[in-house]
């Protein structure tokens, strides 16, 4: 059995574990949990002794076999619970991953099933962030950032990175969702922002951070 706490630490070190190969350091760790490396390390001790994580003081962090499972099976409710949140209750996306935090830790793989069934077993979250399956596989996606989209290119917004709800706001004001065209008319040489059509619309105003955050595949 795992805790509300442990299993958030999991999920944490899972998403830290996708952008690098290298150990996850526990700074990096206490600065997602918002905790002091001290009790991040106590919490890595706790971990390690039920199997879950490698860890060597100072030398940091990776999921086990076992680890990995639990966060997967973690992200995997919060995602089908935010797809119902959207799908079933209206709610916004942006709107959705704090309930969905809530409700990603209760223990039951027969609701979880049933929740998938019910909602036609999804493939992606409001997000555009892939599901895992039941037996805890991670689809691979392959998609780009918006940032490295070259000049005069047309492509499809698939997901994002940053979910805050002030990033999703805001991208929702400027006019896109997920499936949305995106052609990128001009890049500023000086700070990397853009100049978008979104659709049929009249050209948007970009920021380079928000292009970084911005998920994409070419158009066919």
């Amino acid at each position: 059995m795992t805790s509300f706490t442990e299993e958030n630490y999991l999920k944490i070190i899972y998403k830290l574990s996708a952008e690098t190969d290298a150990d996850i350091s526990t700074n990096a760790v206490a600065e997602l949990t918002q905790t002091k490396a001290a009790s991040v390390s106590d919490m890595l001790r706790k971990l390690s002794e039920k199997n879950l994580v490698n860890y060597q003081k100072y030398q940091g962090v990776r999921l086990t076999e076992a680890g990995e499972q639990v966060a997967l099976k973690v992200i995997r409710k919060h995602r089908l619970w935010e797809v119902f949140l959207v799908e079933k209750l209206g709610f916004n996306w942006d709107e959705v991953h704090d309930i969905a935090e809530q409700l990603e830790h209760i223990d039951s793989e027969e609701l979880v099933e049933k929740l998938d069934e019910f909602l036609g077993f999804p493939k992606f979250d409001p997000h555009g962030d892939p599901i895992p399956d039941p037996n805890g596989r991670m689809p691979k996606l392959t998609y780009q950032n918006l940032s490295e989209v070259k000049q005069g290119e047309r492509v499809l917004m698939m997901g994002v990175s940053e979910h805050s709800s002030a990033f999703l706001q805001y991208v929702a004001k400027l006019g896109i969702s997920l499936g949305s065209e995106l052609y990128i008319l001009e890049i500023n040489d000086f700070d990397k922002s853009l100049s978008v059509q979104i659709a049929q619309a009249n050209p948007q105003f970009m920021s380079h951070e928000v292009a970084k955050n911005l998920l994409v595949k070419g158009v066919k």
